[in-house]
This record gives structure tokens, sequence and C-alpha cells, in this order.
């Protein structure tokens, strides 16, 4: 990728005057020797008229990978510029998962044209992948994979792999099925290369294997190939054979975008799939209303419970002035616990069973947090507050009150900040949505129910 954003656009200057000049050949030299991701890069910022140009010049295997690379609007620009031979030189060097992923995006007018032009069995491959969940490890796996038998010998199976390969997603790892496709064991190329040629396939394999099902959840399935190290991941129907293979690049991807997805449930926004700049205002602002609207709504609540005790702040205005500090501090408090357990529960490093046990670590976190904070505002308030600016209203008692609400909140709001993941995992909802501005509403809340009844108990209000 380019680290200087200067080098960028002196490669786009370059570029656009080898077009105005008509210089071709010294495009295309200029464009073969970059990698794919970097090509593609750059036509996001070349002119609509320009791309199919430039995508023209590359060589057909690097013109599917940037292809691959490429928005889906760039990809159906090109696709509509397309001939009939262009795209199906375009579809043949593509890797079945990347048609598929394609496919899922284009319209459907296009999808009919893609298919068209794919050949039977790959028409039929898009189908059976189609059929899964949106959200299973069916549905980003890849059927091109290479299979042997266990009778084979080491010499058969690279004579197969020699053979088979160029068409296949890896050929770092071989697996091995029986008559009816079940699952039986792996071996990797490090392990036919080693050994003898006379060496049968079923002596060398490894029949130890870690694989998923069709329908398991693709998150799970990333973080499975994450946890193990693996380039690829066997899927197997309920039968246990052999479908289909996920590749650590679609895991990369299921991550990035489960991550994507959950920093804007955090945030209060409806997901999206597009990137920032490519989304319309009205798409933005129509992720973003619903919860803006939900928790304004909700923030009445807060509004309530002053107005309930107006009187109290009334005799005690100087009240009135701590109230953003303890709401903020008890929803920071609340913030760090939910994203920490989001954190755990996302890795699997927590589960609903925990809950008690991560109950009582944050007990005693909020007990040593409020107990700091309480300190350091109670100096603040005699040193800054009452000598410094000189505010007389600022008592002993109030200074009481105050620490005394902030141990309090921050306690309530660590519980309630490592509960509700918990809980919304429990029943089925995404802990994410528990996040910042879920739980700052309802520690707001909390947090001034408690400050007033300190009021009242200590200041007699």
């Amino acid at each position: 990728m380019f680290e200087l954003e200067n080098e960028r656009t002196e490669l786009l200057e370059k570029i656009e005057d080898y077009i105005i000049r008509k210089r071709y050949a010294e495009l295309r030299d200029l464009l073969v020797p970059m990698e794919a991701p970097d090509i593609a890069q750059l036509c996001e910022d070349l002119e609509e008229e320009k791309l199919p140009l430039v995508f023209r010049l590359l060589p057909k295997e690097l013109a599917a990978e940037v292809f691959v690379e490429l928005d889906s609007n760039q990809q159906e620009l090109l696709i509509q510029g397309f001939s009939n031979t262009e795209l199906k030189e375009v579809l043949d060097e593509l890797y079945l998962d990347d048609t598929v992923d394609i496919v899922e995006e284009m319209p459907a007018i296009v999808v009919k044209r893609i298919l068209r032009h794919s050949d039977p069995e790959m028409r039929k491959s898009i189908n059976e992948i189609l059929k899964y969940p949106e959200d299973s490890a069916g549905s980003i796996m890849t059927t091109e994979f290479v299979d042997l038998k266990e009778t084979m010998t080491v010499e058969d199976a690279l004579k197969r792999i020699r053979r088979t390969g160029p068409d296949k997603e890896t050929i770092n790892v071989s697996y091995v099925i029986d008559d009816g496709r079940h699952l039986i064991g792996l071996v990797s190329i490090r392990t036919l290369l080693l050994a003898e040629d006379d060496d049968v396939i079923g002596d060398v394999m490894e029949r130890h294997i870690i694989s998923v099902q069709t329908l398991d959840d693709q998150e799970s399935t990333a973080r499975t190939l994450s946890k193990y190290g693996f380039l690829a991941l066997p899927v197997v129907d309920t039968e246990n054979r052999l479908v289909g293979i996920v590749t650590v690049d679609d895991a990369m991807d299921v991550l990035q975008d489960e991550v994507t997805e959950d920093i804007e449930k955090m945030a209060a926004m409806l997901p999206s799939d597009k990137p920032y700049l490519k989304t319309s205002t009205l798409e933005t602002f129509k992720a973003r209303i619903p919860w803006l609207l939900l928790l304004m709504i909700s923030a009445t609540f807060t509004g309530q419970i002053i107005a309930s005790f107006e009187n109290a702040l009334a005799a005690a205005t100087i009240l009135t002035a701590y109230i953003p500090m303890l709401m903020d501090t008890g929803g920071n408090c609340g913030s760090q616990a939910s994203v920490t357990v989001i954190r755990g529960l996302s890795l699997n490093e927590i589960e609903f069973s925990d809950i008690f046990r991560v109950i009582w670590k944050e007990i005693r976190v909020a007990v040593v947090c409020g107990a700091t904070l309480a300190a350091a505002n109670f100096v603040k308030l005699m040193l800054v507050d009452r000598m410094l600016f000189h505010n007389p209203l600022v008592t002993i008692p109030v200074a009481a009150v105050i620490c005394c609400t902030m141990v309090c909140t921050v306690l309530c709001a660590k519980l309630v900040g490592c509960t509700l993941p918990l809980l919304a995992k429990r029943i089925g909802f995404d802990p994410a949505v528990m996040a910042s501005p879920f739980i700052t509403t309802i520690v707001d809340a909390i947090s001034l129910l408690i400050y007033f009844q300190f009021a009242s108990a200590i200041l007699g209000l």
C-alpha cells in the first residue's frame, strides 16, 4: 500500500498524463509491477470513463485480482462495459468465493449476465453456496480445493496437485476423503515434499482434523482459523462430507466486517456495509436517527428525576453544578466495563456462566476506583472550589454528598456495564447494542437518584 500520499498523487498524475497522450504501453508497464490492492486504490480516484481503459490494459490474471479489490459500484460499471468475451475471461480467472461475493452485491440484471456467461459447473457451485444463510460458514466457503484418496501414493498425490492446483484457491493443504466424500484426513504440501514417492497418503496424513459445519456462524469460523493459525479450514455437512474450505483471507474480511458492525452499534448507529465517503448523507441520516430518537426519549427520564427534586436544588443550588461531573463519571465507568465485557464475549473469553465472577471482579474494581475518585474529588472541592475560587457554598457536608455519590455511582455503573452485555448475549441480542449510549442513559438516571438521596440524607433537603 502507498505509505505516502504524495506518492499516490504522483502516480495518479502519471496515469492521467499517459491516458491523455495515449501512451498505453508505458501505462501498462507502470501498472503491471504493482500489487492488485494498490492498483484498485488508484482506480478509486480515476474518472469513471477512464477506469475501463486502465482495466483493459492489465494482464488477465492481474485484472481479475484487481477486479476483486474494487468496490461494487466500480465492478458494476466494468461489467456493464464488458463485452461477453471480456466478462467470461474475468469470470474464468476469479475464484469461486470471489464470484459469489460479486453476485451477492450486484443488481439482478447484472447477476443474470454473470450467470449466463459462467460455465455450468461454476453456475451450479454458485447456486449451492448462495443457498446457505448469509452469516454461515457455507456462505463464505469455496469449493475449489484439492482432494486426495488415502490409497494414493505421494507421487500420485503430487501429480494430482500439479494437474488441478492452478484452479484451486490453495494447495498448501490437501484434504483426504473416502468414496463417500467423508473427510478422513489432511496432508500439507510440506509433508508431501518431504515424504518418499512410494509412501501411501493414509500413512502420512493427519487424522486429527478441526473442521466446521456449513451452518456454523461465520464469525466463530473466522475465530477458529485465527485461534489455530490455519490458512484454511475444511467445511463439512451434517454427515461429515467435505463440501468446501474457508480461507484466511475470507476470515479476515468477516472479522473486519464484524468489528465494524460492533463499533457502529456501540456508537448507536445502524450497521452499514459501505465505506464512509461512499455513503450518502441520507443513508448516514437513516443509520443514525433511530438510535438518536430512542436515546433522546429515554433521556426524558433524567429530566423527570431532576424536575422531581426541583425544591431540593432550589434549597442547595450548589448541587446543580456537580450534576454533569457525576453523570459523566458514571457513564465513563459503565462504558469501560461494558466494552471490556463485550470484547471478552466476542473473543469467547467470557460466557454467561461467568457472570458472578465478572460481577465480583467489577465490584472490587469499582470500590478501588470509586474511593480514589472520591478522595481526589474531595481534595479538589476543598482546595480549588472553596479556597481558590472562594466559593463558601462548598462546605464539608456538600463535599460529602458529592463524594458518597461518586463512590456509589461508580459501583452501580460498573455493575450495569458488565451485566447488560452478558444478559443481552443470553437472550440472543448482540452485546454491542448494550454499549456506551444505552448504558450511559441508564447510569445517568441512577446517578441522579443516588445524588438526591444522599443530599436528602446528609443535607436534610
